[in-house]
């Protein structure tokens, strides 16, 4: 196997360990790098949101679907990430990642400690709890082993996407991402 190939393949398989949405088990999975500063994965968050909806709501099962999302992030690019994804992963201690996670990509410009603090007012997350995780750093290793299994992968910067472990490597457009994914699950059937 030559080396490139090796870094177009996701190299930490899908687990229950990881942030998902859908079922492990389905016949697509699409497996997102990206942070809460970086904008353009915000769009590609966007649009994949945008595609899941188009599957689930037309012919296809409701579950064809599988989105995970992992932290990458690159710190000297985007200083206040960290404490972003943090705040997302003290969330979901509190079983409120996918809120959190929608949160903070809606407010990207405002990161800040005080903000993050009024997202999780926001979702009625215990606020005690919340802090307490952030200020003891509770969940930088499990966004370590994120940013590790990314590396692992080929990935150097985010936004990046893997459609059933194969990096997606084209545009970031509807048609193109829509076309990868009908393809990717065309193999499967």
């Amino acid at each position: 196997m030559n080396q490139n190939s090796h870094l177009n393949q996701l190299f930490v398989p899908p687990s229950q360990r990881d942030r998902y949405q859908g079922m492990l088990n389905a016949p697509i999975i699409l497996v997102e790098y990206g942070n809460y500063e970086c904008l353009q994965f915000r769009e590609m968050h966007q649009l994949i949101q945008a595609i899941v909806q188009d599957f689930n709501s037309g012919l296809t099962e409701k579950n064809s679907i599988c989105v995970v999302f992992r932290h990458f992030i690159e710190h000297s690019i985007y200083p206040q990430a960290q404490k972003a994804a943090e705040a997302a992963e003290a969330a979901a201690a509190q079983g409120q990642f996918w809120q959190m996670h929608e949160m903070l990509l809606n407010h990207q410009e405002a990161l800040g400690n005080g903000y993050l603090v009024e997202y999780a007012n926001d979702l009625g997350l215990d606020i005690c709890q919340f802090l307490q995780h952030i200020s003891k750093q509770v969940h930088v290793d499990r966004i370590n082993q994120d940013i590790e299994s990314g590396r692992q992968s080929g990935v150097v910067t985010a936004p990046a996407l893997f459609i059933n472990g194969i990096r997606y490597r084209a545009h970031w457009n509807m048609e193109q991402l829509m076309a990868a994914i009908i393809a990717a699950s065309n193999e499967v059937l």
